[in-house]
């Protein structure tokens, strides 16, 4: 999970574009808590896919939280998202 925080904390704040798994897709991630809560939500552009999640920093460890969907779904996205420059 360390990787997934570490990949998900390098993503800016606001909303900006990018590209996953060959898809455009408008983002927004948002930080609460002095950081210790990031909500993204991302639409993909010109078509259907949508990702959701949650991510929490608590002193027993983190914990994500997909908006329904698979965890292994919103895992991928973060991991493939590059930001546009």
């Amino acid at each position: 999970m360390e990787s997934f925080g570490a990949a998900l904390s390098a993503l800016p704040l606001g909303t900006f574009t990018g590209t996953a798994n060959g898809r455009r897709y408008v983002v927004t991630k948002s930080a609460f808590a002095c950081g210790k809560s990031i909500k993204l939500v991302a639409e993909e552009l010109g078509g259907t896919d949508y990702i959701s999640l949650n991510w929490y920093k608590l002193t027993s460890g983190t914990r994500l939280k997909p908006c329904e969907m698979a965890e292994t779904k919103v895992r991928a996205f973060v991991d493939a998202l590059v930001p546009d420059a």
